[in-house]
């Protein structure tokens, strides 16, 4: 039997133990999603609990189709949609933060990459950040979208072609 079902038969039968271990397993997973929509650490982490919390509070009403992370991820999109709707504004990081110039340079590339994933659409950036940043596969990726695989790997190959465009302008590759 899959350790998700046991894990949410568990949560379900009230089972707190069971619930640590589900936010344990998958809290690195949506941080890192909920971080490229809110790349401030902070809101990150409040649209990650938001999620958990939305999870656990519907958790009669879900079913266990597959990987839970996938309807994780798709209730982090929802949360993260609801924040981008409330607030316009994306944080900055401060420079002068940070005295080694090596990591300086790590920042900055990483800051440019995030910015380009932003000059990205919608649709396009939301499909990259599933396959390549979170390790879905196409086809979860179709699911978690609601769209067929055919137009999950033509968004994915039209989201690289666009963020090269993007990244050449910068002077970044």
């Amino acid at each position: 039997m899959d350790e998700d079902f046991i894990l949410i038969r568990k949560i379900k039968g009230g089972n707190e133990e069971a619930m640590d271990s589900f936010v344990r397993k998958y809290y690195a997973t949506i941080l890192r999603y909920c971080n490229y929509h809110a790349p401030d650490r902070y809101i990150a982490e409040d649209l990650t609990q938001e999620t958990f919390v939305r999870f656990f509070k519907s958790i009669s009403n879900y079913r266990h189709r597959g990987k839970a992370s996938a309807y994780l991820c798709e209730i982090a999109k929802n949360v993260c949609i609801d924040h981008s709707k409330k607030s316009c504004e994306i944080p900055g990081l401060e420079f002068s933060e940070f005295a080694d110039e090596k990591y300086l340079t790590s920042i900055e590339s990483k800051i440019v990459i995030n910015q380009s994933l932003y000059e990205l659409p919608d649709q396009l950036r939301e499909v990259l950040l599933l396959h390549y940043f979170q390790g879905f596969t196409l086809k979860e990726v179709a699911a978690i979208l609601g769209i067929g695989i055919p137009l999950a790997k033509y968004r994915i190959s039209r989201a690289r072609e666009q963020l090269k465009k993007i990244l050449r302008k910068e002077d970044f590759i």
